[in-house]
């Protein structure tokens, strides 16, 4: 794999207990959230710098799956008493997007094991996987602090923040100052309404333009928009194209697609690729991701897919 192996990657999220329904009768259980990036980090190769809190519940499941990524640098996971974060997904013919119930949270997540330790990051990655990781005011210090590209995953933020009850898409008019200094913003296409303030119907491809444009005065050197099955839509201030996805031999679980392209895009551009070949690598790995179900095998795609040619995703 390179020098790229050795690339210490920050990662700051939660770490969740999943339960995902499908209106055919296919349900999952296990653990997810921060951990599907970790996972994918970890196959290709990279020491990874967690971050993140978890319910004591979970200690036992948590530190037997990641005492199998030996890349995985454990010291800023935190086990808080209680259940943890429990999530429940439900995805449905009749939802724009999956339905999500937050059944139990962890606090936010105290920024001082990670702005002890960024001298030598590669890349650091935020993760809101569940809205509630950290306030504002903790993530500003970090992204100051920051001497290295951040990508952010926007995901949860637009959830309304509550617990026990499904979790409306809300406007984010503050999205601006969470995004001030990232480098690389990703959001699918609901998340986007949010941030334009009208959640209720999602936006046109000029109004995604426009959205980037908005970004990238803030700093913002790229923005990945998600799509589905669709691809990826990847703006850059000098182009715009449609990374298409390959077409899915079968489809067992689409939880994590969006994490694992984030990752194996970060992997590659860490390798040196240029941003649109890097980003048709990682939605050629997030397509082969929809035929798995679970962190392991999250793992095990990574740990073979480099192998593959970067190029297969096409772009237009």
């Amino acid at each position: 794999m390179g020098s790229a192996s050795m690339s210490v990657f920050g990662l700051i999220g939660t770490i969740t207990s999943d339960e995902i329904l499908y209106d055919d009768g296919r349900s999952f259980r296990g653990l997810g959230g921060v951990l599907y990036q970790a996972a994918a980090l970890c196959g290709f190769g990279h020491r990874v710098r967690l971050a993140a809190r978890c319910g004591e519940a979970l200690r036992v499941p948590v530190e037997g799956l990641l005492s199998d990524w030996p890349t995985l640098e454990r010291g800023g996971l935190l086990f808080v008493p209680g259940p943890g974060n429990r999530v429940e997904l439900r995805y449905s013919e009749r939802l724009k997007e999956r339905e999500e119930v937050l059944r139990s949270v962890v606090p936010p997540l105290d920024p001082s094991y990670l702005l002890e330790r960024m001298a030598d990051l590669k890349l650091l990655l935020m993760v809101f996987n569940s809205g509630f990781d950290m306030e504002l005011p903790d993530w500003r210090r970090i992204a100051r602090a920051a001497r290295c590209p951040i990508w952010m995953d926007i995901h949860s933020l637009c959830l309304a923040r509550i617990v026990g009850a499904p979790r409306d898409y809300v406007a984010l008019p503050e999205w601006r100052e969470w995004v001030e200094g990232v480098t690389y913003l990703q959001a699918n296409r609901q998340e986007v309404a949010c941030m334009l303030g009208r959640p209720e119907r999602w936006p046109e491809r000029e109004e995604i333009e426009a959205f980037a444009r908005d970004a990238f005065d803030r700093s913002v050197r790229a923005v990945f928009v998600t799509m589905g099955k669709d691809g990826v839509l990847t703006l850059t201030p000098d182009d715009v194209r449609l990374i298409q996805a390959p077409r899915a031999d079968r489809v067992v679980d689409t939880t994590g697609c969006g994490d694992i392209f984030c990752a194996a895009t970060m992997h590659r551009l860490a390798a040196g690729a240029a941003l649109f070949e890097a980003a048709a690598f990682g939605v050629t790995i997030a397509s082969g991701a929809v035929g798995l179900s679970g962190l392991e095998a999250t793992y095990a795609l990574a740990r073979s897919s480099d192998r593959e040619n970067p190029q297969r995703g096409t772009a237009r």
